[in-house]
């Protein structure tokens, strides 16, 4: 799968994020009336903030729906979020076209083996420490973090390290 070299990460120019097992730490809390909860690290919206200041676009591609991703992707003023997303490379090619991108100049970040198609459509395909195996093993770049534990921010650090020529 990591047939492709990966583009260098001073070159990436939009971040993709699956949300569950990446922003999140992939639980679901379900009461009665359905989801209820979702649990975002501080650090990772940070690292958002900082990579987006710095000229680098983010989306937040979601297979489910969540008012709580909703709700953190407008705190952080994500632009780009797309929920309910059954086919993450439509999207992403939409949204490439939208802002005129090559989607080799493209990273995402995943946990799971939905996501590999995604992984294979950018230039840098990202995964949590606590990523499946085999989204692992498809990964050019490993966070030392699992998903809704700083991961997110890793990855950014190392884009904007990167950006800046240092390692």
């Amino acid at each position: 799968m990591k047939a492709r070299k990966a583009t260098p990460l001073a070159r990436i120019r939009l971040l993709v994020l699956d949300v569950d097992g990446v922003l999140t730490d992939g639980r679901l809390y379900f009461g009665a009336r359905g989801e209820a909860l979702k649990v975002f690290h501080v650090r990772d919206g940070h690292g958002i903030k900082l990579l987006m200041a710095a000229g680098v676009h983010v989306a937040a591609f979601s297979g489910r729906r969540s008012g709580a991703v909703a709700a953190r992707m407008r705190e952080l003023r994500v632009p780009h979020v797309v929920q309910a997303c059954a086919d993450k490379v439509a999207a992403l090619h939409r949204l490439t076209e939208k802002l005129d991108l090559n989607p080799l100049d493209c990273a995402c970040l995943c946990d799971d083996t939905p996501d590999l198609p995604l992984m294979s459509a950018v230039g840098m395909a990202g995964a949590v420490a606590d990523a499946h195996p085999v989204v692992r093993a498809a990964a050019h770049w490993i966070a030392g973090a699992g998903g809704g534990r700083g991961a997110v921010r890793e990855f950014c650090d190392a884009v904007l390290r990167a950006r800046a020529g240092r390692r």
